[in-house]
Protein backbone atom coordinates (compact mmCIF):
# COMPACT_ATOMS: atom_id res chain seq x y z
CA UNK A 1 0.00 0.00 0.00
CA UNK A 2 2.97 2.21 0.90
CA UNK A 3 4.79 1.70 -2.17
CA UNK A 4 1.65 2.46 -4.46
CA UNK A 5 0.84 6.12 -2.28
CA UNK A 6 4.87 6.73 -2.74
CA UNK A 7 4.66 5.65 -6.53
CA UNK A 8 1.34 8.24 -6.79
CA UNK A 9 2.46 10.66 -5.12
CA UNK A 10 6.36 10.80 -7.59
CA UNK A 11 4.70 10.63 -10.44
CA UNK A 12 1.32 12.97 -9.53
CA UNK A 13 -0.44 10.62 -12.14
CA UNK A 14 -4.57 11.46 -11.00
CA UNK A 15 -5.53 9.08 -12.94
CA UNK A 16 -4.11 6.29 -12.11
CA UNK A 17 -5.07 6.61 -8.53
CA UNK A 18 -8.98 6.62 -10.33
CA UNK A 19 -8.07 3.85 -12.27
CA UNK A 20 -6.67 1.98 -8.88
CA UNK A 21 -9.89 2.96 -7.37
CA UNK A 22 -12.22 1.94 -10.16
CA UNK A 23 -10.48 -1.46 -10.25
CA UNK A 24 -12.10 -2.54 -6.50
CA UNK A 25 -8.18 -1.46 -4.73
CA UNK A 26 -8.13 0.62 -1.60
CA UNK A 27 -6.64 3.79 -2.47
CA UNK A 28 -6.99 7.04 -0.60
CA UNK A 29 -6.08 10.55 -1.83
CA UNK A 30 -2.99 12.08 -0.72
CA UNK A 31 -2.18 15.63 -1.92
CA UNK A 32 0.86 17.94 -0.48
CA UNK A 33 0.71 20.08 2.54
CA UNK A 34 3.92 22.44 0.36
CA UNK A 35 5.30 22.47 4.04
CA UNK A 36 8.98 21.88 4.73
CA UNK A 37 10.93 21.04 8.32
CA UNK A 38 14.58 21.00 7.85
CA UNK A 39 14.44 17.92 4.86
CA UNK A 40 11.24 16.73 6.13
CA UNK A 41 8.22 16.52 3.83
CA UNK A 42 4.84 16.78 4.71
CA UNK A 43 2.23 15.15 3.42
CA UNK A 44 -1.41 14.76 4.21
CA UNK A 45 -4.12 12.39 3.52
CA UNK A 46 -7.43 13.49 2.02
CA UNK A 47 -9.22 14.69 -0.51
CA UNK A 48 -8.51 17.18 -2.68
CA UNK A 49 -7.83 20.82 -1.52
CA UNK A 50 -11.33 23.09 -1.05
CA UNK A 51 -9.39 25.49 -3.31
CA UNK A 52 -9.55 23.10 -5.88
CA UNK A 53 -13.30 22.44 -5.54
CA UNK A 54 -13.94 26.37 -5.64
CA UNK A 55 -11.87 26.62 -9.11
CA UNK A 56 -13.87 24.36 -10.50
CA UNK A 57 -17.18 25.42 -9.13
CA UNK A 58 -16.54 29.05 -10.24
CA UNK A 59 -14.69 28.19 -13.81
CA UNK A 60 -17.85 25.51 -14.75
CA UNK A 61 -20.54 27.90 -13.76
CA UNK A 62 -18.73 30.40 -16.46
CA UNK A 63 -18.55 27.80 -18.72
CA UNK A 64 -22.18 27.27 -18.69
CA UNK A 65 -22.25 30.72 -18.77
CA UNK A 66 -20.43 31.08 -21.72
CA UNK A 67 -22.13 28.48 -24.01
CA UNK A 68 -25.57 30.12 -23.05
CA UNK A 69 -24.02 33.38 -23.92
CA UNK A 70 -22.32 31.48 -27.39
CA UNK A 71 -25.92 30.35 -28.31
CA UNK A 72 -27.56 33.67 -27.58
CA UNK A 73 -24.59 34.83 -29.84
CA UNK A 74 -25.67 31.86 -32.78
CA UNK A 75 -29.45 32.93 -32.63
CA UNK A 76 -28.26 36.80 -33.01
CA UNK A 77 -26.20 35.55 -35.93
CA UNK A 78 -29.02 33.79 -37.59
CA UNK A 79 -31.81 36.67 -37.08
CA UNK A 80 -29.03 39.07 -38.76
CA UNK A 81 -29.26 36.53 -41.73
CA UNK A 82 -32.98 36.50 -41.81
CA UNK A 83 -33.57 40.10 -41.48
CA UNK A 84 -31.03 40.58 -44.38
CA UNK A 85 -33.01 38.32 -46.97
CA UNK A 86 -36.34 40.74 -46.25
CA UNK A 87 -37.60 43.61 -48.32
CA UNK A 88 -37.68 46.64 -45.97
CA UNK A 89 -41.15 47.30 -46.84
CA UNK A 90 -42.66 50.29 -49.17
CA UNK A 91 -43.31 52.38 -46.16
CA UNK A 92 -42.21 55.73 -46.97
CA UNK A 93 -43.21 59.04 -45.22
CA UNK A 94 -42.39 62.49 -45.22
CA UNK A 95 -39.14 62.13 -42.84
CA UNK A 96 -37.09 64.61 -40.81
CA UNK A 97 -33.54 63.32 -40.17
CA UNK A 98 -32.37 65.06 -36.78
CA UNK A 99 -28.54 65.53 -35.85
CA UNK A 100 -27.03 67.39 -33.11
CA UNK A 101 -23.75 68.36 -33.81
CA UNK A 102 -20.89 69.95 -32.08
CA UNK A 103 -17.08 70.53 -33.23
CA UNK A 104 -14.94 69.03 -35.68
CA UNK A 105 -14.72 65.55 -34.99
CA UNK A 106 -12.94 62.93 -36.74
CA UNK A 107 -14.49 62.78 -40.56
CA UNK A 108 -17.69 65.65 -39.99
CA UNK A 109 -17.85 66.40 -43.06
CA UNK A 110 -17.99 62.99 -44.88
CA UNK A 111 -20.75 61.69 -42.48
CA UNK A 112 -22.43 64.98 -42.78
CA UNK A 113 -22.07 64.60 -46.73
CA UNK A 114 -24.06 61.05 -46.17
CA UNK A 115 -26.85 62.52 -43.83
CA UNK A 116 -27.47 64.77 -47.16
CA UNK A 117 -27.31 61.50 -49.84
CA UNK A 118 -30.03 58.82 -48.87
CA UNK A 119 -32.10 57.20 -51.45
CA UNK A 120 -34.97 58.66 -50.04
CA UNK A 121 -37.68 60.19 -51.92
CA UNK A 122 -38.88 62.93 -48.94
CA UNK A 123 -36.65 64.21 -46.13
CA UNK A 124 -35.09 67.01 -45.19
CA UNK A 125 -31.76 67.24 -42.81
CA UNK A 126 -32.24 69.38 -38.97
CA UNK A 127 -28.80 69.70 -37.91
CA UNK A 128 -28.70 71.10 -34.46
CA UNK A 129 -25.89 73.37 -32.90
CA UNK A 130 -25.54 75.45 -29.54
CA UNK A 131 -24.08 78.06 -30.81
CA UNK A 132 -23.62 80.35 -34.18
CA UNK A 133 -19.64 80.50 -33.39
CA UNK A 134 -19.38 76.17 -32.65
CA UNK A 135 -16.76 74.93 -34.76
CA UNK A 136 -18.88 72.56 -36.89
CA UNK A 137 -20.63 75.83 -38.78
CA UNK A 138 -18.46 76.20 -41.41
CA UNK A 139 -18.45 72.36 -42.44
CA UNK A 140 -22.42 72.83 -42.25
CA UNK A 141 -22.24 75.38 -44.26
CA UNK A 142 -19.84 73.72 -47.14
CA UNK A 143 -22.35 70.50 -46.77
CA UNK A 144 -25.43 72.76 -47.36
CA UNK A 145 -23.53 74.28 -50.75
CA UNK A 146 -22.82 70.77 -52.37
CA UNK A 147 -26.58 69.28 -52.01
CA UNK A 148 -29.77 70.00 -53.29
CA UNK A 149 -31.31 68.44 -50.25
CA UNK A 150 -32.98 71.28 -47.47
CA UNK A 151 -30.99 71.23 -44.80
CA UNK A 152 -32.25 73.60 -41.70
CA UNK A 153 -29.71 74.37 -39.23
CA UNK A 154 -31.28 75.16 -35.61
CA UNK A 155 -29.10 77.36 -32.84
CA UNK A 156 -30.55 75.95 -29.82
CA UNK A 157 -28.29 77.99 -27.36
CA UNK A 158 -26.98 76.88 -23.91
CA UNK A 159 -28.73 74.23 -21.81
CA UNK A 160 -29.86 75.18 -18.52
CA UNK A 161 -30.93 71.93 -16.66
CA UNK A 162 -30.20 68.74 -19.33
CA UNK A 163 -27.15 68.32 -21.41
CA UNK A 164 -26.27 70.02 -24.54
CA UNK A 165 -27.62 67.30 -27.07
CA UNK A 166 -30.54 66.50 -25.19
CA UNK A 167 -31.04 70.58 -25.21
CA UNK A 168 -30.26 70.92 -28.99
CA UNK A 169 -32.86 67.90 -30.01
CA UNK A 170 -35.39 69.50 -28.19
CA UNK A 171 -35.55 73.14 -30.05
CA UNK A 172 -35.23 71.43 -33.19
CA UNK A 173 -38.12 69.06 -32.42
CA UNK A 174 -39.71 72.25 -31.91
CA UNK A 175 -38.79 73.97 -35.24
CA UNK A 176 -39.62 70.78 -37.48
CA UNK A 177 -42.82 72.12 -39.28
CA UNK A 178 -45.97 69.80 -38.76
CA UNK A 179 -46.07 68.26 -42.16
CA UNK A 180 -43.20 65.58 -41.45
CA UNK A 181 -44.91 62.31 -39.60
CA UNK A 182 -41.75 60.74 -39.13
CA UNK A 183 -38.67 61.83 -36.98
CA UNK A 184 -35.28 59.69 -37.53
CA UNK A 185 -32.15 60.82 -35.02
CA UNK A 186 -28.73 60.25 -35.96
CA UNK A 187 -25.36 61.44 -34.38
CA UNK A 188 -22.81 63.10 -36.50
CA UNK A 189 -20.06 61.02 -35.81
CA UNK A 190 -21.77 57.85 -37.88
CA UNK A 191 -21.73 57.57 -41.87
CA UNK A 192 -24.48 56.18 -43.12
CA UNK A 193 -24.99 54.52 -46.21
CA UNK A 194 -27.33 55.76 -49.06
CA UNK A 195 -30.00 52.82 -48.31
CA UNK A 196 -29.79 53.67 -44.35
CA UNK A 197 -32.87 55.92 -43.84
CA UNK A 198 -35.27 53.50 -46.21
CA UNK A 199 -35.09 50.09 -43.80
CA UNK A 200 -34.95 52.44 -40.71
CA UNK A 201 -38.45 54.07 -41.50
CA UNK A 202 -39.99 51.37 -43.42
CA UNK A 203 -40.90 48.96 -40.07
CA UNK A 204 -43.18 51.92 -39.13
CA UNK A 205 -45.37 50.69 -41.23
CA UNK A 206 -46.22 48.46 -38.96
CA UNK A 207 -48.80 49.73 -36.16
CA UNK A 208 -47.57 47.85 -33.77
CA UNK A 209 -43.85 49.20 -33.57
CA UNK A 210 -43.67 51.78 -31.30
CA UNK A 211 -40.03 52.87 -32.39
CA UNK A 212 -37.34 51.24 -35.52
CA UNK A 213 -33.75 51.32 -33.98
CA UNK A 214 -30.02 50.19 -34.77
CA UNK A 215 -26.65 50.47 -33.33
CA UNK A 216 -23.06 51.46 -34.12
CA UNK A 217 -19.84 49.08 -35.00
CA UNK A 218 -16.58 51.21 -34.45
CA UNK A 219 -13.92 50.85 -36.78
CA UNK A 220 -10.64 52.16 -35.47
CA UNK A 221 -9.24 55.19 -37.85
CA UNK A 222 -5.60 55.85 -37.81
CA UNK A 223 -4.84 59.64 -36.36
CA UNK A 224 -1.67 61.19 -35.47
CA UNK A 225 -1.75 61.09 -31.29
CA UNK A 226 -4.27 58.99 -31.18
CA UNK A 227 -4.00 54.67 -30.50
CA UNK A 228 -5.66 52.56 -32.93
CA UNK A 229 -5.00 49.59 -30.49
CA UNK A 230 -7.15 51.84 -28.01
CA UNK A 231 -9.54 52.41 -30.78
CA UNK A 232 -9.54 48.49 -31.25
CA UNK A 233 -10.53 47.79 -27.48
CA UNK A 234 -13.25 50.20 -27.50
CA UNK A 235 -14.36 48.76 -30.51
CA UNK A 236 -14.70 45.41 -28.63
CA UNK A 237 -16.19 47.02 -25.95
CA UNK A 238 -18.99 48.62 -27.82
CA UNK A 239 -19.63 45.40 -29.73
CA UNK A 240 -20.60 43.55 -26.99
CA UNK A 241 -23.95 45.57 -26.57
CA UNK A 242 -25.02 44.77 -30.78
CA UNK A 243 -25.66 40.93 -29.81
CA UNK A 244 -27.58 41.97 -26.73
CA UNK A 245 -30.02 43.60 -28.97
CA UNK A 246 -32.79 41.66 -31.01
CA UNK A 247 -35.14 40.81 -28.67
CA UNK A 248 -38.41 43.52 -27.79
CA UNK A 249 -37.55 42.98 -24.12
CA UNK A 250 -33.88 43.44 -24.67
CA UNK A 251 -33.91 46.34 -27.23
CA UNK A 252 -33.84 49.94 -26.62
CA UNK A 253 -33.67 53.26 -28.26
CA UNK A 254 -30.24 54.13 -29.71
CA UNK A 255 -29.68 57.98 -30.09
CA UNK A 256 -27.26 57.60 -32.96
CA UNK A 257 -29.87 55.56 -35.21
CA UNK A 258 -33.55 55.94 -34.16
CA UNK A 259 -36.97 56.36 -36.09
CA UNK A 260 -40.27 57.29 -34.65
CA UNK A 261 -43.71 58.64 -35.92
CA UNK A 262 -44.24 61.92 -34.70
CA UNK A 263 -47.55 61.59 -33.21
CA UNK A 264 -46.04 58.79 -31.37
CA UNK A 265 -43.34 60.90 -29.85
CA UNK A 266 -45.66 63.31 -28.69
CA UNK A 267 -48.07 60.73 -27.59
CA UNK A 268 -45.76 58.96 -25.02
CA UNK A 269 -44.39 62.94 -24.18
CA UNK A 270 -40.61 62.23 -24.99
CA UNK A 271 -40.16 65.64 -24.40
CA UNK A 272 -41.00 65.58 -20.72
CA UNK A 273 -38.86 62.78 -20.08
CA UNK A 274 -36.10 64.68 -21.69
CA UNK A 275 -36.85 67.33 -18.98
CA UNK A 276 -33.60 67.23 -16.98
CA UNK A 277 -32.34 64.81 -18.70
CA UNK A 278 -28.30 63.85 -19.86
CA UNK A 279 -29.28 60.94 -22.22
CA UNK A 280 -31.94 61.29 -25.10
CA UNK A 281 -31.61 57.72 -25.62
CA UNK A 282 -32.24 56.29 -22.64
CA UNK A 283 -34.73 58.74 -21.48
CA UNK A 284 -36.52 57.75 -25.07
CA UNK A 285 -36.54 54.17 -24.66
CA UNK A 286 -37.78 54.68 -20.94
CA UNK A 287 -41.13 56.66 -22.01
CA UNK A 288 -41.73 54.31 -24.61
CA UNK A 289 -41.11 51.42 -21.74
CA UNK A 290 -43.42 53.10 -20.04
CA UNK A 291 -46.59 52.98 -22.83
CA UNK A 292 -45.62 49.62 -23.73
CA UNK A 293 -44.64 50.36 -26.95
CA UNK A 294 -42.64 47.61 -28.78
CA UNK A 295 -38.37 48.89 -30.18
CA UNK A 296 -37.46 47.01 -32.80
CA UNK A 297 -33.89 46.25 -33.42
CA UNK A 298 -32.86 46.68 -37.02
CA UNK A 299 -29.61 45.39 -37.97
CA UNK A 300 -28.90 45.66 -41.48
CA UNK A 301 -29.07 49.37 -40.44
CA UNK A 302 -25.84 49.11 -38.39
CA UNK A 303 -23.77 52.16 -38.61
CA UNK A 304 -20.32 52.51 -39.29
CA UNK A 305 -18.43 54.66 -36.55
CA UNK A 306 -14.90 55.66 -37.56
CA UNK A 307 -13.19 55.97 -34.00
CA UNK A 308 -9.53 58.18 -33.08
CA UNK A 309 -9.32 57.93 -29.55
CA UNK A 310 -6.54 57.69 -26.82
CA UNK A 311 -6.42 55.50 -24.20
CA UNK A 312 -8.02 57.85 -21.71
CA UNK A 313 -10.19 59.03 -24.02
CA UNK A 314 -11.27 55.47 -24.27
CA UNK A 315 -11.94 54.65 -20.68
CA UNK A 316 -13.63 58.03 -20.08
CA UNK A 317 -15.96 57.34 -22.51
CA UNK A 318 -16.69 53.20 -21.76
CA UNK A 319 -17.09 54.50 -18.18
CA UNK A 320 -19.13 57.34 -18.98
CA UNK A 321 -21.15 55.10 -20.57
CA UNK A 322 -21.68 52.58 -17.46
CA UNK A 323 -22.77 56.09 -15.10
CA UNK A 324 -25.03 56.43 -17.54
CA UNK A 325 -26.66 53.21 -17.77
CA UNK A 326 -26.13 52.63 -13.56
CA UNK A 327 -28.92 56.07 -13.52
CA UNK A 328 -31.19 55.13 -16.37
CA UNK A 329 -31.25 51.39 -16.53
CA UNK A 330 -30.32 50.07 -13.22
CA UNK A 331 -31.42 46.63 -14.14
CA UNK A 332 -29.12 46.67 -17.43
CA UNK A 333 -26.50 47.66 -15.27
CA UNK A 334 -26.86 45.44 -12.44
CA UNK A 335 -27.02 42.61 -15.32
CA UNK A 336 -23.91 43.81 -16.79
CA UNK A 337 -22.03 44.41 -12.93
CA UNK A 338 -22.78 40.55 -12.29
CA UNK A 339 -21.63 39.22 -15.09
CA UNK A 340 -18.03 41.13 -15.76
CA UNK A 341 -17.34 41.05 -12.18
CA UNK A 342 -17.96 37.60 -11.84
CA UNK A 343 -16.17 36.92 -14.83
CA UNK A 344 -13.21 38.44 -13.48
CA UNK A 345 -13.16 36.80 -10.42
CA UNK A 346 -13.18 33.57 -12.09
CA UNK A 347 -9.97 34.35 -14.59
CA UNK A 348 -7.87 35.58 -11.83
CA UNK A 349 -8.47 32.86 -9.55
CA UNK A 350 -7.72 29.97 -12.30
CA UNK A 351 -4.79 32.15 -13.17
CA UNK A 352 -3.74 32.07 -9.47
CA UNK A 353 -4.49 29.00 -8.81
CA UNK A 354 -2.76 27.18 -12.27
CA UNK A 355 0.43 29.48 -11.09
CA UNK A 356 0.40 27.62 -7.44
CA UNK A 357 0.18 24.45 -9.13
CA UNK A 358 2.68 25.04 -11.37
CA UNK A 359 5.25 26.40 -8.57
CA UNK A 360 4.58 23.67 -6.25
CA UNK A 361 5.22 21.03 -9.35
CA UNK A 362 1.71 19.82 -8.93
CA UNK A 363 -0.40 18.50 -12.14
CA UNK A 364 -1.88 21.92 -13.94
CA UNK A 365 -2.38 21.30 -17.38
CA UNK A 366 -5.87 19.70 -16.80
CA UNK A 367 -7.10 23.07 -14.81
CA UNK A 368 -5.62 25.25 -17.48
CA UNK A 369 -7.56 23.39 -20.13
CA UNK A 370 -10.71 23.76 -17.99
CA UNK A 371 -10.34 27.01 -17.80
CA UNK A 372 -9.19 28.05 -21.15
CA UNK A 373 -12.90 26.95 -22.06
CA UNK A 374 -13.79 30.03 -20.81
CA UNK A 375 -12.25 32.85 -23.09
CA UNK A 376 -12.47 30.45 -25.82
CA UNK A 377 -16.51 31.07 -25.99
CA UNK A 378 -15.75 34.98 -25.87
CA UNK A 379 -13.75 34.38 -28.70
CA UNK A 380 -15.70 32.42 -30.79
CA UNK A 381 -18.91 34.91 -29.59
CA UNK A 382 -16.61 37.99 -31.54
CA UNK A 383 -16.12 36.17 -33.95
CA UNK A 384 -19.52 35.80 -34.95
CA UNK A 385 -20.50 39.68 -34.82
CA UNK A 386 -17.85 40.02 -36.90
CA UNK A 387 -18.92 37.21 -39.73
CA UNK A 388 -21.95 39.17 -39.29
CA UNK A 389 -20.96 42.80 -39.94
CA UNK A 390 -19.65 41.81 -42.62
CA UNK A 391 -22.67 40.46 -44.31
CA UNK A 392 -24.64 44.01 -43.07
CA UNK A 393 -21.60 46.27 -44.19
CA UNK A 394 -20.09 45.06 -47.68
CA UNK A 395 -19.04 48.19 -48.32
CA UNK A 396 -16.67 48.46 -45.08
CA UNK A 397 -15.00 44.94 -45.29
CA UNK A 398 -11.86 46.36 -45.77
CA UNK A 399 -11.79 48.27 -42.65
CA UNK A 400 -13.04 44.90 -41.08
CA UNK A 401 -10.73 42.76 -42.26
CA UNK A 402 -7.74 45.16 -40.98
CA UNK A 403 -9.09 44.81 -37.10
CA UNK A 404 -11.09 41.61 -37.67
CA UNK A 405 -8.20 39.81 -35.36
CA UNK A 406 -9.22 42.64 -32.10
CA UNK A 407 -12.92 41.03 -32.85
CA UNK A 408 -11.88 37.48 -31.84
CA UNK A 409 -8.93 38.32 -29.53
CA UNK A 410 -10.08 41.27 -27.78
CA UNK A 411 -13.48 39.99 -26.40
CA UNK A 412 -12.11 37.49 -23.19
CA UNK A 413 -10.00 40.64 -22.14
CA UNK A 414 -13.24 43.06 -22.66
CA UNK A 415 -15.00 42.11 -18.90
CA UNK A 416 -11.97 43.54 -17.10
CA UNK A 417 -12.83 46.75 -18.83
CA UNK A 418 -16.13 46.63 -18.04
CA UNK A 419 -15.30 45.53 -14.35
CA UNK A 420 -13.27 49.04 -14.34
CA UNK A 421 -15.88 50.99 -15.65
CA UNK A 422 -18.27 49.54 -12.93
CA UNK A 423 -15.95 50.48 -10.19
CA UNK A 424 -15.88 53.82 -11.50
CA UNK A 425 -20.01 54.27 -12.48
CA UNK A 426 -19.91 53.15 -8.54
CA UNK A 427 -17.59 55.67 -7.19
CA UNK A 428 -18.80 59.15 -9.21
CA UNK A 429 -21.78 60.16 -11.27
CA UNK A 430 -19.94 62.81 -12.55
CA UNK A 431 -18.98 62.86 -16.35
CA UNK A 432 -17.26 65.29 -19.27
CA UNK A 433 -19.46 64.95 -22.28
CA UNK A 434 -18.06 66.88 -25.26
CA UNK A 435 -16.60 69.76 -22.99
CA UNK A 436 -19.42 70.31 -20.70
CA UNK A 437 -19.07 68.32 -16.95
CA UNK A 438 -22.30 67.31 -15.32
CA UNK A 439 -23.76 65.42 -12.62
CA UNK A 440 -25.92 63.12 -12.91
CA UNK A 441 -28.44 63.61 -9.96
CA UNK A 442 -31.55 61.22 -11.27
CA UNK A 443 -33.10 60.38 -14.50
CA UNK A 444 -34.61 63.32 -14.99
CA UNK A 445 -32.75 65.68 -12.88
CA UNK A 446 -28.69 67.11 -14.19
CA UNK A 447 -26.51 69.84 -12.82
CA UNK A 448 -24.41 71.43 -15.41
CA UNK A 449 -20.61 71.88 -13.23
CA UNK A 450 -19.00 74.20 -15.55
CA UNK A 451 -18.22 73.94 -19.24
Amino acid sequence: MEADISTWHKTGHFYSALTAYRAGHQFHFWYHAHARRGDLLLFSAHVLPIYIYIFYALVLLQIAQGCVSLWSGIGWFRMVRESLEKHAGFYAPQVAVICPCKGEELGLEENLTALARFDYPNYELFIAVASNSDLAMRIIARVQTGTKLRIHTIIAGAPEKNSEKVHNLTKAIEAIPEKFDVFVFTDSDVRLGRNWLAKLVAPLGDPRIGAASTYRWMFPTPRTGKSSLAGAVASAWNAAVVTLLGTPAGNFCWGGGTAIKRYKFLEINVLGFWEGSVSDDWSMTAALRRANEEILFVPECLAPCPIAVTWSEMLEFTTRQLKITRVYDRGTWNKAALAHLSYCVTALYATVVILMETIYGEPWIQLALVAIIVPLLAAAKGALRCVAVSDILPEWKKALGDWSWACVVLPPFVPFLVACNILGSIASRKICWRGIRYELISSNQTRILGR
